[in-house]
């Protein structure tokens, strides 16, 4: 979350944007096709994959397969460092200055929340 945070608000997304990702669903922050693609996501990450026809039809009335194969890549990158990092018990950096209200937003209490660096 602390990386992707930082490089997201680094590229110009909002806090509130950021935030939002949460419950992207019911949030008027994201177009139908952002939608669609953090559902993708959803659905890579779970174990097993839940990535279903209908979830891809719904990819190709928004992106083309040429995109579905690099949404599909950059999330599969993103779950293999998520896991690894995890594995090493690799802990946030504070990159987001917003780190504390982000984890817990998603319910989530770090014991100790770094200083933005």
């Amino acid at each position: 979350m602390d990386t992707n945070a930082s490089g997201a608000s680094n590229e110009g997304a909002s806090d509130e944007r950021i935030l939002g990702l949460l419950d992207f669903r019911h949030s008027d922050l994201f177009s139908v096709a952002e939608k669609v693609a953090l559902e993708l996501s959803e659905a890579m990450t779970d174990t097993p994959q839940r990535v279903t026809d209908e979830l891809f039809r719904q990819l190709q009335e928004h992106y083309t397969n040429p995109q579905i194969v690099e949404l599909a890549s950059i999330i599969a990158l993103e779950n293999f460092r998520s896991r690894f990092n995890r594995c090493g018990a690799v802990e946030p950096h504070g990159f987001y200055p917003m780190l504390g209200e982000l984890l817990n937003a998603a319910g989530m209490e770090p014991t100790e929340v770094p200083q933005p660096v």
